[in-house]
């Protein structure tokens, strides 16, 4: 599944260019993550690194946007295929 971001957002910049698929940018009022291009960090590291650098732990689990393991590996796959 994807992940989101909460209005908790402090817009403190350290998110964004942790994403390996470039699926967050910059909002209206806070970041935002392309559901489209959310693996969770699949393909490239072992957790979401943005959940990992976020001081305020405002990214959990987006359940609008629910996909498996295999899903989201299926998504990376694509997503590299594109940028070749």
């Amino acid at each position: 599944m994807s992940l989101i971001i909460t209005d908790d957002c402090i817009n403190c910049d350290v998110c964004e260019p942790e994403c390996p698929n470039e699926a967050i940018s910059q909002g209206i009022d806070i970041y935002v993550i392309d559901p489209n291009k959310c693996t969770e960090c699949v393909g490239h590291f072992d957790e979401p690194q943005c959940q990992q650098v976020c001081p305020v732990d405002c990214i959990p689990l987006d359940l609008n946007h629910v996909e498996s393991r295999d899903q989201l590996q299926q998504k990376y796959e694509q997503l590299i295929a594109v940028q070749r």
